[in-house]
């Protein structure tokens, strides 16, 4: 029987031996021609992004000893000086020599007026000089193209800095989102307020007048209040009355002032 069992396991083993050598994976080295292509294809993005977006091209080749020029057209619906800009040289980009990468540089324009629809730009590559280079990968040009969605925003939502008074250093990475216009969620926004609130995003809502209401938090904690918007320069002042945790039964009043990244 000991027999039986160690030729199975011999049998099993010479198999295994075998289908590791046969399942082996093949080395392709890339041979050219070399080319350029778009490193990505397609981005979606809300309107209200306030950083420019680079939006990378790469040489597959050795690095060269030259420029690397390409030229490129913009379609889709997306217009021109009202939902972006392009801050670099229009219709070309530029792999600069000893380099793998270029970008076309775009910057959002954010006209929120409440209607959510989006826009797209299409950006194609065409001509390249060196001439021995070519555009895309393969027959099919893979990467010579790509696709920018301009996702509407809601009029306040975005990137904001916040303070509690004139004299404070503002702090960054406050967040307003909102999928409906006037239903709003606050994130980050415990601006050195001494009060357990942890990391609850706070709603509030839109009444369509330039005012807000902020309605109770509970159960995540005990605060309401409300808020006004300056209609020219977009600031929010929101006033909301907190729960006092550490003295109980007293209630104690907090504002803050939110204005655009």
């Amino acid at each position: 029987m000991r027999r039986f069992y160690s030729f199975i396991l011999k049998f099993f083993g010479l198999a295994l031996f075998t289908l590791s050598i046969g399942c082996e994976t093949e080395r392709i080295l890339f041979e050219g021609p070399d080319f350029v292509r778009f490193t990505d294809v397609v981005l979606t993005t809300k309107e209200s992004v306030s950083d420019p977006i680079k939006i990378e091209v790469h040489l597959v080749g050795p690095v060269r000893s030259e420029d690397v020029t390409i030229n490129y057209t913009v379609t889709g619906n997306a217009r021109l000086g009202i939902d972006y800009l392009i801050l670099n040289d229009a219709n070309k980009v530029t792999i600069k020599k000893g380099q793998y990468f270029g970008y076309i540089t775009v910057q959002l324009i954010n006209n929120a007026n409440n209607i959510l629809r989006s826009q797209n730009l299409v950006f194609t590559l065409l001509t390249i000089t060196p001439s021995s280079l070519q555009v895309g990968q393969g027959p099919s040009q893979i990467g010579d193209e790509f696709t920018l969605t301009i996702q509407d925003d809601c009029i306040l939502s975005g990137p904001y800095k916040g303070t509690k008074s004139v004299f404070d250093i503002p702090t960054e990475g406050i967040q307003i989102t909102s999928s409906d216009c006037e239903n709003y969620l606050l994130s980050n926004w415990n601006i050195n307020i001494d009060y357990p609130l942890y990391d609850y995003e706070l709603g509030f809502i839109d009444n369509g007048d330039n005012t807000l209401t902020i309605p109770s938090q509970e159960p995540n904690f005990k605060l309401s209040g409300k808020g006004i918007i300056d209609p020219t320069t977009g600031k929010i002042t929101l006033t909301f009355t907190l729960f006092d945790y550490y003295s109980e039964g007293e209630n104690r009043e907090v504002t803050i002032m939110l204005t655009r990244d």
